[in-house]
C-alpha cells in the first residue's frame, strides 16, 4: 500500500436504506450458501484430520506442512484471478463456480486412495485449484444476485452456511474416527458423498440472474480496465492483506490441539468450536454492516484476533484450547464477510470477477508467507511463539488500519 490510498472514509453500504427485517434474501444466495456448506463440510472432514495424518502418518515436518498449507492456498488464490477475470470476459458465473465445486468434488477420492506424501500433497493442491476455479465467480454471482441494501447480510449468510458446513466436518469426523478406532481413510472416503451433493445443488438449484451492465469487460485483467478498480477498492485489499498476514492457516489450530495432548480422534473439536462461532456471527454481523460503518467490525474483528492468539499462547489444556478457537471463529465471523462485502461495494459490476480475483491473490499471498512463518517459527521456538507473534502481528494491523483510514488521498 502506498501513501495515495487510504481506507474509504464511508465505509457503509452504497444506499442510505436501512437492511429491511422482513424482506428476504434472494433463493439463489440461500442456494450458494448450502452449496458452500455441503463443499466445507467435505473440505472440512478431510483437512481437519490432514495435518495430523501428514505429521504422524506421513512424516511430515510441522514446518513443511505450513508450506504445504501455504502453497495450497496460494494456489488457489492465483488460480482465482484467471477464474474471475475469465467470469467478466464471459459475463456469466455459474458455469465457472460450478466447474470449481466439480473439480473439487472429483479430486476427493484421492485422499482415501493415496499412498504417499506426494499424492496427498497433489490431491490438496488439485482440491485448492477447484476451490480457486469456484470461488472468485461465486462471490461475484453472490453479489449480483443480492440488492445492494442487502449486500452485508447476503455475504454474511453465505459466510455463516459456509460455516455451518466447516462445523458440521470436523465433528462428522470425530464420531468417525471414534466409531472406526482412527480409520483416517474412513472418514476421507465419506467426504465423498456431501461433495457430490454439492454439485449437483449448484447445476440444479442456482439461476444466474441476467447481467445490467450493457457489456461484458473485453479483457479484464487488461491494464486500461485494472484502472476502472478505484483507489477505495484498492485499500480494501490492502487491509485484507494485513488482516491475512496476522493470521496464519487453521492448521495450526489443529497442531495446537495435538501439543496439548489431544487424543486424535478429539482434534477435530477444535475447528468444531472455531467454526461455530464464525457461523453464529457472521450472518448477524453481516447484517448489521449494512447499516452501520463496516470499520467498526473489522477493528473488532483485530481486537478478538489479537486475544485469540495471546489464549492459545498460554493453553495448557483443552478449556484455554477451546477459548482460544471459539475467539478465532469471532474474529473470522466479524471480518470476512465484511471485507468481500466491501469488495463488491467497490468492484463495477462487469469487474466483480476480477476483483474478487485480485483481492483473493493477494490476499493468498500473504497467507502463504504467513503460513511459512507460523510453520518456521513453530518448528525453531514452539507453538507459544508461534501466537505471540501472531497476536503481536494482529496488534500492529490494528494500528496500520487506523492510520491507514485517517491518511489524506493523494488524488
Amino acid at each position: 500500500m502506498t501513501s495515495s490510498v487510504r481506507m474509504p472514509a464511508d465505509t457503509k453500504p452504497p444506499t442510505n436504506l436501512p437492511p429491511s427485517s422482513t424482506r428476504a434474501l434472494p433463493a439463489g444466495v440461500w442456494a450458494l450458501g448450502f452449496v458452500s456448506l455441503l463443499m466445507d463440510l467435505s473440505s472440512e472432514m478431510i483437512h481437519s484430520l490432514l495435518p495430523v495424518y501428514l505429521v504422524v502418518g506421513m512424516g511430515a515436518s510441522t514446518l513443511e506442512v505450513g508450506v504445504i498449507e501455504g502453497i495450497a492456498e496460494a494456489t488457489a488464490a492465483i488460480t482465482k484471478v484467471f477464474s474471475g477475470a475469465l467470469s467478466d470476459w464471459l459475463g456469466r458465473r455459474k458455469l465457472l463456480a460450478a466447474l470449481g465445486y466439480g473439480v473439487a468434488a472429483v479430486v476427493k477420492p484421492v485422499f482415501p486412495l493415496a499412498t504417499s506424501l506426494g499424492w496427498v500433497v497433489a490431491a490438496r493442491f488439485a482440491d485448492r485449484v477447484g476451490k480457486g476455479i469456484r470461488g472468485a465467480p461465486r462471490d461475484a454471482l453472490v453479489a449480483d444476485i443480492a440488492p445492494a441494501d442487502q449486500r452485508g447480510a447476503a455475504f454474511g449468510l453465505r459466510q455463516s452456511l459456509d460455516s455451518v458446513g466447516a462445523f458440521l466436518g470436523p465433528l462428522g469426523a470425530m464420531v468417525l474416527m471414534w466409531a472406526t478406532a482412527g480409520a483416517f481413510r474412513v472418514v476421507f472416503w465419506a467426504a465423498v458423498i456431501p461433495a457430490v451433493l454439492s454439485v449437483l445443488l449448484i447445476l440444479f438449484a442456482v439461476r444466474e440472474p441476467p447481467h445490467k451492465a450493457a457489456k461484458p469487460a473485453r479483457v479484464p485483467l487488461r491494464r486500461a480496465e485494472l484502472d476502472r478498480l478505484s483507489h477505495r477498492y484498492w485499500a480494501v485489499v490492502g487491509v485484507a492483506s494485513l488482516f491475512t498476514l496476522a493470521r496464519f492457516s487453521e492448521a495450526f489450530l489443529i497442531l495446537r490441539a495435538q501439543s496439548v495432548a489431544l487424543p486424535d480422534a478429539l482434534i477435530p473439536g477444535v475447528l468444531v468450536v472455531m467454526n461455530a462461532a464464525y457461523a453464529l456471527s457472521a450472518y448477524p454481523v453481516g447484517r448489521l454492516s449494512d447499516a452501520m460503518d463496516r470499520l467498526h467490525f473489522l477493528l473488532l474483528g483485530l481486537g478478538l484476533l489479537v486475544a485469540a492468539d495471546l489464549v492459545l499462547a498460554q493453553a495448557n489444556g483443552v478449556l484455554a484450547l477451546l477459548i482460544g478457537a471459539a475467539l478465532w471463529g469471532l474474529h473470522m465471523g466479524f471480518t470476512q464477510g465484511v471485507l468481500t462485502t466491501l469488495v463488491a461495494d467497490e468492484a463495477p459490476e462487469t469487474l466483480r470477477g476480477t476483483a474478487f480475483g485480485v483481492f483473493n491473490l493477494i490476499s493468498g499471498v500473504a497467507l502463504l508467507v504467513a503460513s511459512a512463518l507460523a510453520g518456521a517459527l513453530w518448528a525453531a521456538a514452539g507453538p507459544q511463539a508461534t501466537f505471540l507473534a501472531g497476536a503481536t502481528f494482529a496488534a500492529l494491523s490494528g494500528v496500520g488500519l487506523v492510520a491507514l483510514r485517517r491518511k489524506p488521498s493523494g488524488h
